[in-house]
């Protein structure tokens, strides 16, 4: 969708990571939360964002992703694009079986390059050769929040309680599109992301 629209992908979970594995003090502080499959609090989180959405790559829009997770992100989103002269058009929300949720997290491998970061997964889409990049022949690995089941259920439990309710604030505003993505019924995000981008080109 980023290549197709021209507008970057704007990720906090990927944000984080660079920060963690570079160990700088944004870094440090996130891991505290991210390791234990907890939120990063606001007060680091929603600067960092505008920070990032004030970049020349994004005058002309965003895809965010990762953000919002709660209520209280999405009022402050809300507040912070408006005093750019901003605001959300769409909002995307992927539903996915909870057993093919962890499945995936589990078998999921990232590429080390963070300028790369492409996604594989070792049932669904392995690399060519076993660990290592298709793209940029970077060496590829599990991060570290996917490798802990207990973790990955603390994930789950903090989206039921913190940002499921985001559904309901979104179909408020007439901006909420959902979307199956399942095994079952052949349909990934690759699809709806195909779907989308035809849909934002009219």
């Amino acid at each position: 969708m980023s290549q197709e629209l021209g507008i970057p992908q704007v990720s906090t979970g990927d944000i984080f990571r660079k920060n963690i594995a570079e160990e700088t003090k944004l870094g440090i502080e996130a891991n505290k939360y991210i390791s234990k499959g907890d939120l990063v609090p606001d007060d680091i989180t929603v600067p960092m964002l505008e920070e990032r959405l004030k970049c020349e790559d994004a005058k002309c829009g965003a895809i965010l992703d990762g953000f919002p997770r709660t209520i209280e992100q999405a009022e402050k989103l809300d507040e912070m694009l408006s005093n750019m002269g901003k605001k959300v058009d769409l909002v995307v929300n992927l539903v996915t079986p909870k057993e093919e949720i962890i499945e995936r997290m589990l078998t999921r491998i990232v590429c080390t390059n963070q300028d790369c970061k492409t996604t594989y997964n070792t049932k669904l889409n392995p690399p060519k050769q076993e660990g290592i990049c298709d793209k940029c022949g970077a060496p590829l690995k599990q991060r570290s929040d996917d490798s802990d089941p207990e973790a990955i259920k603390r994930r789950l439990e903090v989206y039921e309680e913190k940002t499921s309710p985001l559904t309901g604030y979104y179909e408020e505003k007439g901006i909420l599109q959902t979307e199956t993505v399942s095994q079952k019924i052949n349909r990934m995000g690759i699809d709806v992301a195909k779907d989308l981008v035809e849909k934002l080109k009219k």
